[in-house]
């Protein structure tokens, strides 16, 4: 089954499971993102990807030079291991893992979320690529894809029991957008995959059609 076809029972499930009145606000709170501009602002296939240094989720330093050094490189971002979108997506690249590896190219997640927290993801979904965490959502923030949680969806959240600040910090309330490139090994974006809905993820096949033609 796709990566698409799993997203979209996830949203028919939360239809039916989430009170319509909370659903209105989270779907008022993803439209007011969408009109907001930042899609726009986004880096766009041709731009060259702006450079990172980053842990990953056992506190080692990996960078944009050194993970392009080995060919091509594809980078996702997520919200965090609370989001059951986010880690339909993240098993499902793992399940394509071999073949992004085949094509020449090395795969990273990037996540707000503390060191200790994205390891624990990592274990529950049998990761075996790496995640980076953006502390503060600094690198997001640099790329122009990021975003903070309204007031009245942080309390959602309380509501539904996700701690987002014991996942990224006191205080740190900021997300990256859905989004995934695929960068050539001279840095440049090749293909752009950015949403202001959560709920929608770059598909793995489209990923591989990418990288096929690098």
């Amino acid at each position: 089954m796709s990566l698409s076809t799993q997203l979209d029972q996830q949203r028919e499930a939360s239809a039916v499971k989430i009170p319509p009145e909370l659903m209105a606000i989270m779907s008022d709170a993803t439209q007011k993102l969408q009109l907001s501009g930042v899609i726009e602002k986004a880096p766009k296939i041709g731009d060259v990807l702006t450079h990172f240094e980053l842990p990953n989720q056992l506190g080692q330093i990996r960078n944009l030079g050194d993970l392009l050094a080995n060919g091509p490189l594809v980078v996702t971002f997520y919200r965090g291991g609370w989001c059951p979108y986010c880690n339909l997506a993240l098993r499902a690249y793992q399940q394509h893992l071999d073949t992004f590896a085949q094509l020449g190219a090395t795969f990273v997640a990037i996540t707000p979320e503390l060191p200790d927290i994205s390891l624990s993801t990592t274990e529950k979904n049998e990761l075996k690529f790496e995640v980076l965490s953006d502390i503060n959502a600094d690198y997001a923030r640099a790329l122009g894809v990021v975003f903070s949680l309204p007031d009245e969806i942080r309390a959602l959240y309380a509501k539904f029991g996700v701690e987002v600040e014991k996942h990224n910090g006191s205080g740190q309330f900021d997300f990256p957008l859905a989004a995934t490139f695929v960068v050539t090994k001279d840095g440049i974006i090749a293909d752009a995959f950015v949403n202001a809905d959560y709920t929608y993820r770059m598909d793995p096949q489209d990923i591989i059609a990418t990288l096929k033609t690098l």
